[in-house]
């Protein structure tokens, strides 16, 4: 049997980064990019200067006609008219964190309204694109609705340095990968305003409570939070110095409108676009989210700093965790 052939749309830097680790896997990859002419004669791409791409991945404007896999590597506000363009050859795997504002849809669901007769994955977890470029240690989850299916898919891209864990949690995999840029968004808020490191540790931990109820009112679980997807994501983007999501927050936190912070450009800040996008999704289905309301608000310009700091300090303490008896 040949190598496996892995299509990855999108040429960012986690596009970059998948389209490498695929080739370390083995794979032939065809890494499609708007403007393949911006490759330099060292084989290395702008959103990733560093890394050059190995000879067996194929640059091209064209769409893959034959694949054994599809990834996504785009910014899920633009998914569904790039995944429109792509012919469905082949399961389709989403590697793009949000909810579609237009819809309040999660990838995966974006994916199955555009083409509904092939399967439908995603992937997620704690993943800096440089890192997984420069083949550091690693793991991740991808998640299908059979758990068969994404343990297929997985050990396409699955290597020593790169652990792949298979899910059958969709939806609590992709409610962790959306909030967890908000949180991180919190999170630095938190830091810039010298509210200090306890208070940025506590108000991750109870983030995963409130992760939990939205997933399982999505039809998700609630454990999927404690994994990867969910607290493992969690904690790289809210203390990690590469996340621009928790940059954003520090800044936001330190009290610089949010305008002149994303005039500073930097590439795509999903969390400012996520924040609106989960709260109404939220309360269509009545679920409290305090920590995602309070940065939703906070980044609409509806309340101030210390606004947000009342709202989430003032707010009843209970029991942590509640008991359920039969």
């Amino acid at each position: 049997m040949g190598s496996a052939r892995i299509a990855v749309i999108g040429a960012g830097a986690w596009g970059i980064a998948l389209a490498i680790q695929a080739a370390r896997a083995g794979a032939r990859v065809h890494l499609w990019a708007r403007r393949p002419g911006t490759l330099s004669s060292r084989r290395t791409l702008p959103r990733l200067p560093d890394v050059s791409l190995p000879e067996h991945i194929t640059l091209s404007a064209d769409m893959p006609e034959r694949a054994d896999a599809i990834l996504f590597a785009v910014p899920t506000q633009h998914l569904r008219d790039i995944c429109a363009q792509v012919p469905p050859v082949a399961p389709m795997i989403a590697c793009c964190k949000g909810v579609e504002l237009s819809t309040c849809l999660l990838p995966t669901q974006i994916m199955a309204q555009v083409h509904p007769t092939v399967t439908h994955g995603v992937l997620s977890g704690p993943n800096f694109a440089h890192e997984i470029a420069a083949g550091l240690p690693a793991a991740s989850v991808l998640a299908c609705d059979s758990a068969a299916q994404a343990r297929a898919l997985g050990d396409l891209l699955t290597t020593p340095s790169f652990r792949l864990y298979a899910s059958d949690d969709p939806t609590g995999v992709q409610v962790g990968g959306a909030a967890k840029n908000v949180i991180a968004i919190a999170a630095g808020a938190t830091i810039g305003a010298g509210m200090g490191e306890n208070a940025r540790a506590a108000l991750m931990t109870r983030s995963i409570a409130e992760l939990g109820r939205l997933s399982h009112a999505l039809g998700g679980r609630a454990e999927t939070l404690s994994g990867l997807a969910g607290i493992g994501d969690l904690i790289l983007t809210c203390t990690g110095g590469a996340s621009r999501n928790q940059t954003l927050g520090l800044a936001l936190g330190r009290g610089e409108p949010l305008k002149a912070i994303m005039a500073r450009g930097g590439g795509v800040i999903e969390g400012v676009t996520t924040a609106p996008a989960l709260l109404e999704l939220a309360r269509t289905h009545g679920v409290s989210v305090p920590i995602i309301e309070t940065v939703a608000l906070l980044l609409e310009g509806t309340i101030g700093l210390s606004d947000a700091r009342a709202r989430l300090l003032n707010r009843p303490v209970g029991q942590e965790f509640a008991r359920h008896h039969a």
